[in-house]
């Protein structure tokens, strides 16, 4: 009778167990290259992502540098325009006496 449930252990390992443990250690596998793929996708649109960010801001400033004025441009702007002013008051000053 022991040699019968010996036989039968042995069959359902090999029929039953065996398979099982090979499918599954077939689907770690899969799905570790899946995930290696997936992450190497993000990378890649991560990193072509990155370069257009780049150069859009590297586009950008070179706008804001042809189109903007520099600010020693305004701050000579300004000394005119406080200059202009003060000629104006000191005009309306003498009128007023």
């Amino acid at each position: 009778m022991e040699n019968l449930s010996d036989i039968n252990l042995l069959w359902w390992i090999s029929v039953f167990e065996l398979p099982a443990m090979a499918a599954l250690f077939g689907m770690i596998i899969y799905n570790q290259r899946q995930t290696e793929k997936s992450i190497l996708n993000i990378h890649n649109f991560v990193d072509g992502n990155i370069v257009k960010i780049k150069e859009s801001l590297s586009s950008y400033k070179l706008e804001v540098a042809k189109n903007y004025a520099s600010l020693s441009y305004l701050n000579a702007v300004e000394k005119r325009l406080t200059e202009h002013l003060l000629r104006i008051e000191n005009k309306l000053d003498k009128k007023e006496r």
